[in-house]
């Protein structure tokens, strides 16, 4: 029989991050059984490349972000999230005991399901990082939950972390890295880019309708740079397929004009003329943050992925649950240089216009541009992320034989 592993992860750029995992595994290791069990919203990015799911999944009112706003906690908790809890860990219990492994990605609720699975683990705490308050704080829960003998490895994503980790006596530690900057390359998408002028990326996030707000702010910065650069700059937006489909109704909010996937807004004013473009695109997300100069970002990985390879990012707050002012000042301390605020709350007309000065000064900055593509390797390390924890996983499973991985306990096969 083929040897199983289940991926269990709290969160969906957690799922992200297992889903390219996933993928690599599949090409080292095709006739591995591999299933997933998403504690946080409907698994999108495993049933995107048919990985089955084994237990119930349910879209919270949080999205999964109770840690940046506690009163989402209730919410989720009116929502039915203690009963999902504990059918997804009955499901973990059930199915475990049949894998010759688990891999989990994410903060202690994910790693405490692992552990509860009984079965041999390896924790990827992808959400944590040392880089936030210069040490790694870890909490009573996960230090058990790691420090368990069945716990095989403890990988981290950024290499900062992983010497911190040594330091505070942490055993079994290896630098992972993102797993899907691995595939972080331009696809050949025509982007209709005058070489001659910066490019500007708009990463409004994923999550509707959350990202539908997002990125009307980002319109307006956009007019707001126009202003005072007029043809000197040039926009591109990275959307998803459910908020592009919304463009029409969006422009029409927004007083702008859309045609194919162009946004226009002819400007008022001192500007009078002037035309404000934002050129939209479902399908070319590695294109544009690979091409760009500079970007606007209003996510959690997207943006990460950008500083890695090098890129300035200007985050604009808004209303979250995810992208607020508290979620991008965390975001600074975790990319450090690379990454300027704008105000400290949800945008408004002043800071919108401060917004287009920082735009017209980053772009204007050789020096700065330059640092931040050493200040990305530095933090957020090298691409190979997803090979490095499919060989991990790979090398464990090797050795699973010999520890005994295929006998079910009797406990947990009731």
């Amino acid at each position: 029989m083929p040897q199983r592993v289940l991926f269990i992860s709290n969160g969906h750029g957690e799922d992200n991050h297992s889903s390219h995992v996933i993928r690599t595994l599949r090409e080292l290791a095709p006739d591995l059984d591999i299933a997933a069990m998403p504690l946080v919203g409907d698994g999108s990015a495993y049933r995107r490349i048919e990985v089955p799911i084994i237990g119930p999944t349910q879209i919270l009112p949080s999205g999964g972000f109770t840690y940046v706003n506690r009163w989402l906690l209730l919410k989720d908790i009116q929502a039915g999230l203690l009963g999902l809890t504990l059918r997804q860990i009955q499901a973990v219990r059930r199915y475990a005991p049949t894998c010759d492994l688990v891999h989990a990605t994410g903060d202690a609720v994910g790693q405490t399901c692992a552990y509860l699975s009984g079965r041999p683990f390896i924790s990827f705490i992808s959400c944590l990082s040392a880089l936030y308050e210069g040490e790694l704080r870890t909490d009573f829960v996960l230090r058990f939950v790691v420090r368990s003998p069945r716990c095989k490895a403890i990988v981290t994503r950024d290499p900062y972390t992983a010497e911190d980790l040594k330091r505070q006596g942490f055993q079994k530690v290896h630098f992972g890295g993102i797993p899907s900057l691995d595939r972080l390359v331009p696809r050949g998408k025509d982007l209709a880019l005058r070489p001659e002028v910066p490019m500007v990326a708009l990463l409004p996030g994923s999550r509707l309708p959350e990202a539908v707000r997002n990125f009307k702010l980002m319109m307006q910065l956009v007019a707001e740079t126009t202003r005072i650069m007029g043809d000197r700059v040039q926009f591109r937006a990275a959307l998803v397929p459910a908020l592009m489909a919304q463009l029409g109704d969006i422009a029409a909010e927004m007083g702008w004009h859309h045609q194919n996937g162009v946004l226009t807004d002819a400007l008022d004013g001192e500007q009078a003329g002037a035309i404000a473009e934002i050129r939209c695109a479902d399908d070319a997300f590695n294109d544009i943050v690979c091409s760009t100069t500079l970007v606007i970002g209003m996510a959690g990985l997207a943006v990460d992925q950008a500083v890695a390879i090098g890129k300035p990012v200007i985050q604009l707050p808004g209303e979250g649950p995810q992208f607020t002012y508290a979620f991008a000042e965390a975001q600074e301390r975790l990319l450090g240089i690379s990454a300027q605020t704008v105000g400290t709350g949800p945008a408004t007309p002043e800071t919108l216009k401060e917004g287009a000065q920082m735009i017209q000064t980053t772009l204007n900055n050789p020096t700065y541009l330059a640092a931040c593509v050493e200040n990305g390797r530095q933090r957020l390390g090298t691409p190979g992320g997803s090979k490095r924890i499919a060989n991990l996983i790979l090398q464990q499973l090797e050795r699973a034989p010999r520890e005994g991985s295929s006998e079910v306990s009797e406990k947990f096969a009731r």
